[in-house]
Formats: structure tokens, C-alpha cells, sequence
């Protein structure tokens, strides 16, 4: 079934397009347990990658291993057709930077570097897919008594490391920051367990840029996290300012239904206009704050500056 007669009345999907990089994103429990408290200058670095290999063999001269951290508390999104307003998320990655080419390598975090909380999509199932004169979609609002069963949760994803990091781009405006690939996973029983938008072979990918200029700061600090003058540790801060994308396409959904098999992914597409074009959706986030942190003098710890940056982030995790 490719089309849904004008009959049908699926609602505006707010709530579901409230789940990309500057909006309430999917809690996994691989990410859940990875986080820590800490201390100081260290706090916006909780998820830290510190311990990857490839993190610790960083050796200070050649390779410069820091860590990134952004937030936002709010914004708006519009993907194809719907458009809603965005609350809190956390993006969290490891960089190794060569100090030849200037390249930047990700090292994601693990459980996936994007964390957030679920969205709920207003009406449920009742509001997405009912009345329908579709008899598969009829069965289903039939049985949508409770809440329970109505409930629609959808969930950001991490698909893959964000890529294409650029450290100067986030000290200015207008220029690419990362490439971040997503997908958002739509959870209901009716739905089955496996309805996304996006996929890992085909995702949504957001590309975040400074729409105004930050303010700029730094600060030392010690191991524990504690502010030092002297410290031997920096924290660069771009703040105050908004990010967004307005390049990225969105793809239709793939899997949704109670066998898995798509047979209601035309009720999810339908007022979401989805699949949606470069050009058609936007991502906006308000007072976004990013960081950076690593060793402000890292040649002075060769060959094991990578090391040095790991043994300062845990001593700065709160006991």
C-alpha cells in the first residue's frame, strides 16, 4: 500500500521531529551508564571518550587528543511538512588532531554521541493514524483504548561517528562545525520495534553551523577540575550564540507496522511530507554552548599526552 485516500486524518507529527541534534534525544543505556558526574571546568565533558585507544595514543606533538562537548537547551525544527519546537540535548565526542594538516579525527563516545530524553508525540496513534477508511488502520484505532497502547515515543539515534570535525569553524559563523548522522526510532506496539526514519545506510545528517558569532573565552584548570590561572589544562568556550542546518534532506521511514514489514509507513510519511529534500527542513538551536578541553601545553607530556588527558578526566569525576 503506497498511498492513504484523502479520508484518512493522520495528525501533525510535533513531537517527532523533536529528536535531532538540537532536540530531545533518545536515552540509550549504553550512553546512560557512560556518563559521570564531574567535577569543575570538567562538567560539560561527562561522556568523554578519554580511554579509547586511539585517545591515549595521542602522543602530544604529532597527535592532540581533547575533548568536545555541546549543548543547547532549546530551538525549533521543520522536517518536510512539520515543524516544532526543540528541548534539550547533549553531543559528546573525543577529536585527535593533527598538528601537520590540521585534520581532525572523531572518536564517538560510547553508547553513541548524541543523548537526550524520548519525545512523546501528542494524540498517540489516535491523532497520527485515526479515523482511517484503510481497514489495517481501522483494526488498529479499534484497539486504541488506553493509553498505554496509543503511547508514541520517538527517539534520536546515533548511526555512526559524526565526522568532519572543524575546531575553527566553531569560532566563527557561517561555516560547518560536524557532520552528524542520525536516525529516529518511532516506538509503539502497533508500530513494531523497528520503524525509523533514516537508517544507518541512509541517514539523516545534520550539519550544524554558527548562525552568529560566539563569544569566545578560555580558562585554565587543574585535574580535578578546579580553576587555576596556571593550571595545566585548558577549556575553550563558544557560547551565546545560535547553530543551525538548512541543507539537510530527511528520508522517509522504513520498517513501520506490526510485522515489521513497512505496512504503515505511508501513515507516518503522509503530513510529515517525508521524504523531504535539502532545501525543505531546517534545524534551529537556541544559546548553544560548546566547549573544548585538553592539555593547554600537550607537548610537554609527549610522547604521553594522550595518557595525561585520561588520568586528569578521571581524577576529575565527582566521588
Amino acid at each position: 500500500m503506497s498511498a492513504a485516500p484523502k479520508r484518512v486524518r493522520p495528525a501533525l507529527l510535533g513531537a517527532l521531529v523533536a529528536v535531532a541534534v538540537g532536540i530531545p534525544l533518545s536515552t540509550s543505556s549504553a550512553s546512560a551508564a557512560s556518563a559521570q558526574g564531574m567535577n569543575g571546568n570538567w562538567a560539560p565533558f561527562s561522556r568523554c571518550p578519554v580511554d579509547d585507544p586511539a585517545m591515549l595514543a595521542a602522543d602530544g606533538v604529532n597527535d592532540i587528543a581533547m575533548c568536545v562537548s555541546s549543548h543547547s537547551e532549546s530551538g525549533s525544527i521543520k522536517l518536510g511538512n512539520t515543524e516544532a519546537t526543540t528541548g534539550a540535548n547533549d553531543l559528546q565526542f573525543g577529536i585527535i588532531r593533527n598538528t601537520t594538516t590540521g585534520a581532525s579525527k572523531v572518536v564517538p563516545a560510547a553508547g553513541g554521541s548524541i543523548v537526550g530524553a524520548p519525545t512523546e508525540i501528542p494524540g498517540g496513534l489516535l491523532g497520527l493514524m485515526c479515523p482511517s477508511g484503510i481497514p489495517v488502520v481501522s483494526d488498529i484505532c479499534k484497539k486504541l483504548t488506553d493509553n498505554s497502547l496509543n503511547r508514541v515515543v520517538a527517539t534520536v539515534q546515533s548511526v555512526g561517528a559524526p565526522t568532519n570535525f572543524d575546531l575553527t569553524a566553531g569560532m566563527q559563523s557561517g561555516k560547518t562545525i560536524v557532520d552528524i548522522p542520525v536516525r529516529i526510532h518511532l516506538e509503539n506496539p502497533f508500530l513494531g520495534s523497528k520503524c525509523y526514519i533514516g537508517t544507518a545506510s541512509d541517514p539523516i545528517v545534520l550539519s550544524p553551523r554558527n548562525l552568529t558569532q560566539p563569544a569566545i573565552g578560555s580558562r585554565r584548570f587543574d585535574a580535578d577540575g578546579t580553576a587555576n590561572t596556571g593550571g595545566f589544562l585548558n577549556r575553550i568556550e563558544l557560547t551565546g550564540n545560535a547553530q543551525g542546518d538548512a541543507a539537510f534532506a530527511v528520508p522517509g521511514v522504513s520498517g513501520c507496522g506490526p510485522l515489521t514489514l513497512g505496512e504503515l509507513n505511508w501513515a507516518v510519511n503522509l503530513k510529515t511530507g517525508l521524504p523531504s529534500a535539502s532545501g525543505k527542513n531546517s534545524l534551529t538551536l537556541n544559546n548553544a554552548a560548546t566547549y573544548t578541553a585538553g592539555l593547554a601545553l600537550p607537548g610537554a607530556s609527549a610522547p604521553d599526552a594522550g595518557r595525561r588527558l585520561a588520568e586528569s578526566w578521571h581524577a576529575g569525576v565527582a566521588k
